[in-house]
């Protein structure tokens, strides 16, 4: 299928859909755990401990975050390093002690400063396995791997988890019930309503697989209300994308599949610039297409993953000359924070 998409980037970076999205998320966590942690009668009968522990996930549920700081070094930094290390499955063991022992001391509960620590540890890893179930990834095995891993459950942002916690942190901010069972009762519904997305689209991919009869890689992006998914499947020689909604499956586009050894010279020439290279450490299903200009080239990629009404949004834009020097590279998304695809 040969067709052109309009790719410009940039409208929105990562950093600001990080900020209006997943910070608030993530923070609204770490109160709900705070709430969670009064369980504990040691943290239930001392004022000091619960306001260490509230300090605490209030911290460890932004900490592996912290990250975005790197994106003072440009988009191409960002995207190598974001969800790197600070996501990775030794970080909530560093992030626990650095967070937890000096809260525990500035509130004067080092008494209880393991409690501390632990709530620490656990605000971290909720924030890391959350970002685990969403389509963007983590790479959660560094140092030992770069690799992205990522379950494709849930959007960057669930209105139904944020609904659920949010509503718990208002009644427990107004004195309506007791906050350890009733924190209790909203992560068990946490958790089962994860295990229910998990498996719908396990369900899912199943279902994609028996009608392109395929076992390459098929990733999904979740809509924001969760009624529907799209969809890309590799096959042999080509990306299908499309959508499932409510069980039936809508064919968008097949794009055919560009191997590496196949690219252009007008393709590698690109190949050399900051901006690509960040992409291909990121993107998974990879396509390149080449314009022609009165004055040169202009040789976009595009990470298929995310294909949406017709358009890739997450791409690498590089203009060359016709001597194939490089006169401009750049990479990003072409999407605003509340715009599909949620990821």
């Amino acid at each position: 299928m040969n067709q052109r998409y309009n790719n410009p980037v940039g409208s929105d970076t990562i950093l600001e859909r990080v900020i209006t999205l997943d910070t608030g998320s993530h923070l609204l966590f770490g109160v709900t755990l705070a709430g969670l942690s009064m369980l504990d009668p040691a943290v239930m009968n001392h004022p000091e401990v619960m306001h260490a522990v509230l300090a605490a996930t209030l911290i460890g549920s932004h900490a592996p975050d912290f990250d975005s700081v790197v994106r003072l070094r440009g988009e191409a930094a960002y995207i190598r390093h974001h969800r790197g290390l600070t996501h990775s499955l030794p970080a909530p063991a560093v992030w626990a002690p650095l967070i937890g022992l000096p809260v525990a001391w500035l509130f004067g509960a080092m008494a209880h400063g393991w409690i501390v620590v632990l709530w620490s540890f656990i605000a971290v890893s909720f924030h890391i396995g959350l970002d685990l179930f969403n389509a963007y990834g983590v790479q959660c095995l560094r140092p030992f791997s770069k690799k992205w891993w990522h379950l494709d459950v849930l959007c960057l942002f669930d209105p139904y988890m944020f609904l659920l916690h949010a509503a718990a942190a208002l009644v427990w901010l107004f004195g309506g019930l007791s906050p350890g069972p009733m924190f209790a009762s909203v992560y068990g519904i946490t958790i089962v309503y994860l295990i229910w997305r998990t498996i719908e689209s396990k369900r899912i991919i199943k279902k994609l697989r028996r009608s392109y009869g395929t076992q390459g890689s098929i990733t999904l992006i979740p809509s924001l209300i969760g009624r529907s998914w799209q969809f890309v499947a590799e096959t042999d020689t080509a990306y299908i994308t499309g959508t499932v909604r409510r069980g039936s499956v809508t064919q968008e586009a097949e794009l055919s599949k560009t191997k590496p050894e196949t690219y252009s010279t007008i393709t590698k020439a690109t190949m050399s610039t900051d901006g690509v290279r960040a992409f291909l450490h990121f993107a998974e299903f990879v396509h390149v297409q080449v314009n022609e200009k009165l004055d040169g080239y202009e040789v976009t990629w595009s990470d298929v993953r995310f294909w949406h009404n017709n358009s890739m949004p997450f791409s690498a834009a590089v203009t060359l000359d016709r001597d194939l020097n490089v006169q401009s590279d750049q990479l990003g998304w072409n999407k605003k924070s509340w715009e599909a695809p949620h990821i």
